[in-house]
């Protein structure tokens, strides 16, 4: 009897024993499932290396669409993605190709190595203070470590990473220090082009083995298209989850203010710029400028031009024009009050809109150097421009908003 006890009881510590075992490799099997479920079902594209690539995974679960800008296309692969800018420059006769591999997977055959580039990039240089808000706005601007001229910078994350010491002055774009570039050695330089080969600094920069990525966003006709190349910038960090979510609310919001101005009946006539050296620019019909003031319910006197650069222009053919246009708008950044432009030119003083001073310009935000937050910010946020705009030119259909950008001259 005591062998057949000491039997039962040996039985039933096994059992005890499978049954804890069992236990042990479910919970460990459903942890495990739980974290490839987390893995698989992300929406988020990886800011890593690979570890152990696989070939059918798609790295990219989060993908850009381009719905405004017209000069800029991606493809999506498994585990590189081809950006396409079609239009870099006025009348340019080619465009550029970048392969974005993800790092850690192999680079796809068939390209030229100056194309590809490895991202999410650790490192940035830009050469247009443009390019900064994105990289502010993307969360990424401890990547940067190179700008063409501090002073200029507005963008308040980057300021301060400036007077930290941690981002060095580089030059201009036909003056640019290719050896303290290659000594910073960046996986990224941002740039732009003009197609003029005597200034541009993409050839140079490429012939030195650096990576670089042309930003055609002043190519744009609307200020929406201009705005979306933040998603350029994002295909480099792989933030396109980021990317979509912002611009898409910068797009809503745009909208929305430009909806308040489809329905008000009068429309004031507006003019822009200024005589330099005998040549006034005026922007075209077609330009993003004249797309503002559209939006903005605004009557512009050259809206049935059909160009979208600036139209060179004599005073006397903008006066006789323009003479009792209601508003003049971006005009000399250095005129601070009417007699600065007065003392320029006798003869603004015969425009309607000086004398009933409705004189606005859009350096409210400069900074003691000069730099103007308009043309760095406020690319990236037209929302906030076509606010300033409709507040100027129907100041009752936005009561609440304060002027950002623009400021009265007076």
């Amino acid at each position: 009897m005591a062998i057949v006890a000491r039997l039962f009881r040996d039985r039933k510590l096994v059992f005890r024993i499978a049954v804890g075992a069992s236990q042990f490799l479910l919970i460990v099997t459903f942890i495990i499932a739980c974290h490839s479920t987390a893995i698989n079902t992300s929406t988020n594209n990886i800011n890593n290396c690979i570890q152990k690539y696989e070939q059918n995974t798609d790295y990219f679960p989060t993908k850009i669409k381009i719905t405004h800008a017209t000069g800029l296309a991606v493809e999506y692969h498994k585990h590189y993605k081809i950006v396409t800018i079609k239009n870099p420059w006025q009348n340019a006769k080619t465009g550029f190709q970048y392969v974005l591999v993800q790092c850690g997977t192999p680079t796809p055959q068939g390209f030229n190595q100056r194309q590809v580039i490895t991202v999410p990039v650790n490192s940035i240089v830009s050469l247009s203070t443009t390019h900064l808000p994105h990289l502010a706005k993307l969360g990424v601007v401890d990547k940067l470590i190179g700008v063409s001229n501090s002073k200029q910078v507005n963008t308040l994350d980057v300021v301060e990473r400036i007077k930290a010491g941690k981002v060095s002055q580089i030059g201009n774009n036909d003056n640019v220090d290719i050896e303290k570039l290659l000594e910073l050695n960046p996986d990224l330089v941002t740039t732009y082009g003009t197609g003029n080969s005597q200034t541009d600094s993409y050839a140079k920069l490429t012939e030195a083995g650096l990576k670089v990525g042309i930003n055609a966003e002043y190519m744009e006709d609307t200020p929406l298209g201009r705005s979306e190349w933040l998603k350029f910038t994002a295909l480099f960090f792989n933030k396109e989850e980021q990317a979509e979510k912002i611009f898409n609310e910068i797009a809503y919001k745009y909208k929305q203010i430009a909806q308040k101005a489809k329905s008000v009946k009068n429309r004031p006539t507006v003019f822009l710029g200024f005589n330099f050296k005998g040549t006034w620019y005026m922007p075209g019909g077609k330009s993003y400028v004249a797309k503002y003031l559209a939006d903005a319910g605004a009557n512009y006197l050259w809206s049935n031009d059909k160009s979208s650069g600036s139209l060179p222009l004599s005073f006397e053919v903008v006066l006789e024009r323009a003479a009792n246009a209601d508003y003049w708008l971006n005009f000399r950044q250095s005129w601070n009050n009417l007699k600065d432009l007065v003392t320029e030119d006798n003869r603004y003083a015969d425009f309607k809109a000086v004398k009933q001073g409705n004189l606005y310009n859009n350096n409210a935000r400069v900074n003691e150097n000069g730099g103007n937050d308009y043309w760095e910010d406020g690319i990236s946020n037209p929302d906030v421009v076509l606010s300033d705009l409709l507040k100027i030119l129907h100041p009752d259909i936005l009561p609440n908003h304060q002027l950002f950008y623009y400021d009265k001259l007076i």
